[in-house]
């Protein structure tokens, strides 16, 4: 069985290596495999922050929240194989549910959020204009921008959907990309969850990224 895919710096990643066994929960069965041999960190932070940042950030927070929208709607009419596959990992189906189901309503609060209380900008103005010096030929206005980085999300493996979109989501609004690392155990339920967003073409190129398996020197490439 061929290790699942991770997805950097524009492409599906196949790591070259078998990788370490993922079991089913209840039966034992061999689900999939994992390994991040060959991935390149420091390039994958790299492109979040010179591909996925800038085009995030062209865009509004209500254009943000439209896509985050669309996405969650996209995923809702693949809730049957995803259920199927939460159940490998032990849980019921109402247990999927709160994990499949949760992780969509996220995404669907959050943009909804987004278009209700943010403006149709690029910034958010932050107070009323401050006055700096006398006759109001000088003054001053508080702005927040997004941070010019990239997001590295580390999950758990209990919830292999809803904790990744959950950090997605508000990083996603604030218009910066992310990077997911799942737990091994479950991993295999979050690498079909990453393939559908790729998939669906919704999200700007570079704004998701998908790392599968171990760390490696991750960390060290953060600043």
């Amino acid at each position: 069985m061929a290790p699942l895919h991770s997805r950097v710096s524009g492409s599906w990643h196949v790591p070259p290596d078998e990788g370490a066994p993922l079991r089913d929960a209840v039966t034992g069965e061999e689900v999939a495999r994992i390994s991040s041999t060959g991935v390149d960190m420091a390039a994958a932070l790299d492109y979040g922050r010179r591909v996925g940042g800038p085009a995030l950030r062209e865009l509004t927070f209500h254009q943000r929240a439209v896509l985050l929208k669309s996405l969650a709607l996209h995923l809702r009419e693949h809730r049957d194989e995803l259920y199927a596959l939460s159940a490998r990992t032990g849980a019921t189906l109402p247990d999927s549910r709160i994990d499949v189901d949760g992780g969509i309503g996220v995404l669907l609060s959050y943009a909804s959020k987004g278009r209700r209380e943010l403006p149709n900008d690029t910034v958010l103005v932050d107070g009323a204009v401050e006055p700096l010096g006398k006759g109001g030929t000088f003054v001053g206005q508080h702005i927040y921008t997004p941070l010019p980085g990239v997001a590295v999300q580390i999950n758990a493996f209990n919830f292999p959907m809803w904790g990744p979109l959950e950090k997605l989501a508000p990083a996603f609004i604030a218009g910066m990309p992310s990077l997911i690392k799942p737990a091994s155990q479950t991993a295999y339920l979050t690498a079909r969850l990453v393939e559908l967003i790729i998939e669906s073409g919704l999200l700007p190129e570079g704004s998701v990224q998908f790392v599968c398996g171990g760390v490696g020197d991750l960390l060290d490439h953060l600043n």
